[in-house]
């Protein structure tokens, strides 16, 4: 009778186990959650923390709890494929990542094999959603969109100037660079140099010395924040008062705890920040609650996962073929606006606009 007694205990362990594990659905977000980029990674996984708290709040989804796996790709191509892998073990059926293109590329073909869902908060290289890979999405812009702003932009505010392109060898940082020197390029204006660097170096003294003498007015950088602070900080350090300009890589408060001074003046191209909108206040004070201040990419990884939640309710499930299909057909409102996705996977939302690094932040270019 004892056997027989314990049998039926773990008999209704294991039933009440599997009634929990189908009573979830399990979510990620992965990005540089260490190394240099580790302030976007932080970014991603505020915003993906708080959207799923809210969701909860709210009901959850298809009367399921949200669980939140996070996956540490290091902006590694190689690990991020290593965390994709892992995701689909552990049953993730969504991916709000990653951030780096050259992560969020092999991992998308992962994802694609594995029937997982990927709506990418901050990739931005075209090759992302040009693979026809119907699984694949983003709610930022692209590298060709990006170009065409920063690329008009210098030939109409610095033509008769000296301008040098330069790029960190990365998926993003050379995508962007060179779409930014095609539209330079397509309206008569040569850069005076164009020449790629070693990212994660610390002295690019012998970079700076060859923009000196070339005379370069004003630099442009396809890269990350660590190594356009450096940069425009040996600039000054040389006494050169180079306008240095980038792209959304530099949505970070560390940019400015890298310059400091050196750094006013800066200008870069990102979306319209959805923190700076008045319907999202509510939401930007309840992160400050938490000692956070939203910034970059907090919102476009909550407005990811939000997409999401509302066309799995719209397809009545989290099956990738259902979702995606609602996704291409509907228009969702999120943190980001009202926003829909075309037969890539690309986002319908307001493009790119300048702004300039002041006094220890960012806000809109005038």
């Amino acid at each position: 009778m004892k056997i027989l007694k314990t049998a039926v205990v773990a008999g209704a362990a294991l039933l009440m186990a599997t009634s929990a594990a189908n009573a979830q659905i399990r979510i990620a977000t992965a990005g540089p959650m260490t190394g240099q980029y580790a302030s976007f990674g932080e970014q991603m996984r505020r915003g993906a923390e708080m959207a799923v708290k809210d969701i909860y709040a709210a009901g959850g989804v298809l009367g399921k709890q949200l669980i939140l796996e996070i996956g540490d790709d290091a902006c590694d191509p190689k690990q991020a494929v290593a965390v994709a892998n892992s995701m689909a073990a552990k049953g993730v059926v969504f991916m709000a990542g990653h951030f780096c293109s050259g992560s969020s590329i092999p991992a998308s073909d992962v994802y694609a094999e594995e029937g997982i869902l990927q709506i990418s908060p901050a990739s931005t290289n075209p090759k992302l959603t040009e693979r026809n890979l119907p699984n694949v999405f983003r709610v930022c812009g692209r590298d060709d969109q990006q170009g065409l702003v920063a690329g008009t932009f210098l030939k109409e505010k610095f033509g008769g100037k000296n301008i040098a392109i330069i790029h960190d060898k990365t998926s993003y940082g050379k995508g962007l660079a060179d779409e930014t020197k095609k539209t330079l390029n397509s309206l008569g204006k040569s850069e005076k140099m164009y020449e790629a660097f070693t990212a994660g170096e610390k002295d690019y003294s012998a970079l700076v010395s060859k923009l000196k003498q070339n005379a370069v007015d004003v630099l442009y950088v396809g890269g990350y924040h660590t190594e356009a602070g450096l940069i425009v900080r040996q600039m000054r350090q040389q006494g050169m008062k180079t306008v240095l300009i980038s792209g959304d890589a530099l949505v970070t408060d560390e940019y400015w705890s890298i310059t400091g001074p050196a750094g006013e003046g800066t200008l870069m191209t990102f979306s319209p920040d959805p923190a700076k909108e008045a319907a999202n206040a509510k939401l930007v004070a309840a992160f400050k609650a938490t000692g956070y201040t939203p910034e970059g990419y907090t919102l476009y990884t909550y407005g990811a996962i939000q997409a999401w939640v509302q066309a799995v309710t719209t397809a009545g499930s989290v099956e990738t073929p259902k979702v995606m299909k609602a996704l291409k057909k509907g228009e969702y409102q999120t943190v980001l606006g009202k926003i829909g996705f075309d037969a890539k996977g690309d986002v319908s939302a307001p493009g790119y606009v300048f702004y300039e690094w002041s006094k220890g932040g960012y806000d809109y270019y005038k």
